[in-house]
């Protein structure tokens, strides 16, 4: 009986497709884990969540500015890349030895556990998909590496065996080596389908996470919330000029901005949300659903502004939102002196701090919001409770998926402010141009250019266009909703064939006129003309 070849190295893309398949099956078994502790507990949204708060910040504004609402699947999709670019790597070194292999896939197994122990909205049990992703991902690539390594043999009738390696070697005749040729077709047959059968494992656990993160039925209870929320009140004609290219005064819920740090939505069974308020207050507060919306209740227009917004961007939007007002809540707890800001939570861990002046304000009107355009919160905008703070941009003043409210000082810094941005940041003065579009062709003569400005909570007093460097020619308002909501304004304007430039200013009803210099986002928000190029034909 010969003695059998030494176990041959699988080929590179046997490599490969090992790793591939091992790192899928890691990433779905910890999904499906996930779906047992929290959502966030994945280990790719551990680990993305973890990128978010360690980027820089001239990194995360360009990624505003390139790929607005599409981030967040800008980076999943980078990171998804970025794990099948290590996947080849494993791959192509653990051609003669599974070592490299499982020295990577384990290093990425590690920093999904670490990033899972270091999350603020993570409890240490929550790092156990991690440990699964880790220690499932480690043995399916040792199976199948060895599968992929296994020699392909054969018996001969003379009870003899032969290898792929011996077949042709002139110890064994031709039908030797069609026989061992046979055999390691079907060697490789059994390694395709069980790196097959492994992805399709894979799928169907991330797939079961899947649909237990969304077992908390949010959706029955966002109906349940929306019977309760009263209809928005009518908006007064005259409010817009949306069929001269401005928006619609009422943003749909669909298409109101969304930006956050959250890569999953938090979804949140009703029964479960619990509302802290502590701190520097007299009697310490705890609510549930039903007990916030037993007190009073009101309903505010208010247009929401995020502080990245660039000059002319659209991260600005505006709604009916019902709610407790904020205000009754800390007239309830009783505040203590020297308390100067409302210290808040979300439960991914988030946080903001919105000054307490602010929201003490009678007139201000801020809210403990749980609907939305006369529906419940959807869940992207922070069902089923969140705060609204009119006139304050929104990363210190509109918590979402809201948990915990501490009054403290301003001496306890929220996520932003750790990162470069103001304590406080009142919206500035600001106008659009919405109509034409930049670089849009029209026909010479008359056309309306149209727009929206807002300077909230102060309101708009008056919106100026001008072309070419011209005169200032004063634009006609939308009917005032109220002073918390943006203003849309049109101006007609005769224009010669050629190109144009437009610019436009708004001066808001304290006296003060927006300035031309361009000043960026960070660290309290963007000011500066807005201006598009044009041609007249």
């Amino acid at each position: 009986m010969s003695t059998p070849a030494a176990a041959p190295a699988p080929g590179a893309l046997r490599a490969m497709f090992a790793s591939f398949a091992s790192v899928a099956f890691a990433l779905g078994a910890g999904h499906l884990a996930s779906g047992f502790t929290s959502p966030n507990a994945s280990p790719y949204l551990a680990v993305g969540n973890t990128a978010i708060d360690f980027t820089p910040e001239p990194v995360k504004q360009f990624a505003i500015r390139q790929f607005g609402e599409s981030d967040k699947l800008v980076l999943l999709g980078g990171m998804g890349l970025v794990i099948l670019l290590l996947a080849v790597i494993a791959g192509l070194l653990s051609r003669r030895t599974a070592t490299p292999g499982l020295v990577i896939i384990g290093a990425f197994g590690v920093i999904g556990v670490i990033a899972a122990l270091f999350r603020r909205d993570l409890a240490v049990p929550d790092a156990l998909p991690a440990a699964v992703a880790l220690v499932s991902g480690l043995g399916v690539f040792g199976w199948l590496h060895r599968l992929a390594s296994r020699p392909a043999t054969a018996h001969r009738p003379d009870g003899n065996t032969v290898t792929a390696g011996d077949a042709g070697s002139g110890e064994t005749g031709g039908d030797d080596t069609a026989t061992a040729a046979t055999s390691s077709t079907a060697s490789r047959r059994t390694f395709v389908l069980a790196a097959a059968g492994v992805t399709v494992v894979a799928g169907g656990a991330a797939a079961g996470g899947r649909l237990l993160t969304n077992r908390s039925g949010v959706d029955a209870a966002r109906t349940e919330v929306g019977r309760i929320v009263p209809a928005n009140p009518p908006v007064p004609r005259g409010a817009d000029f949306a069929s001269q290219g401005t928006p619609s005064f009422i943003t749909p819920n669909k298409d109101f901005y969304r930006v956050d740090t959250a890569l999953s939505v938090p979804r949140i069974r009703l029964d479960d949300w619990r509302l802290r308020i502590h701190g520097m207050v007299d009697k310490e507060l705890t609510l549930g659903f039903d007990d916030l919306i037993t007190r009073r209740v009101e309903q505010r227009t208010v247009t929401m502004t995020c502080v990245s917004n660039q000059v002319g961007g659209d991260y600005v939007s505006t709604a009916t939102f019902t709610g407790v007002p904020i205000r009754d809540l800390l007239d309830e707890v009783g505040v203590r002196s020297g308390a100067e800001q409302v210290f808040s939570t979300s439960v991914d861990g988030y946080t903001a701090g919105t000054p307490l002046d602010v929201l003490r304000e009678a007139d201000r009107g801020a809210l403990l919001a749980y609907g939305m355009n006369g529906e419940a919160l959807p869940a992207e905008h922070g069902f089923p409770v969140r705060m609204v703070t009119p006139g304050l941009y929104g990363y210190l003043s509109a918590t979402k998926w809201l948990a915990d409210m501490e009054l403290t000082t301003f001496d306890k810094q929220t996520y932003w402010e750790e990162r470069g941005w103001a304590e406080r940041a009142p919206i500035k003065t600001q106008s659009r141009i919405d109509r034409p579009q930049p670089f849009q062709k029209f026909p010479a003569g008359k056309f309306t250019v149209a727009g929206v400005a807002w300077a909230q909570p102060t309101g708009i007093e008056r919106v100026e266009v001008r072309v070419d460097g011209g005169p200032w020619q004063q634009a006609d308002l939308a009917t005032e909703v109220n002073e918390q909501t943006w203003r849309m304004w049109r101006a007609e304007i005769e224009f010669p064939p050629g190109g144009h430039d437009i610019e436009c200013r708004a001066t808001d009803k304290s006296g003060y006129t927006q300035q031309a210099r361009r000043v960026p986002p960070v660290p309290d928000g963007a000011t500066g003309w807005h201006s598009i190029f044009c041609t007249a034909t």
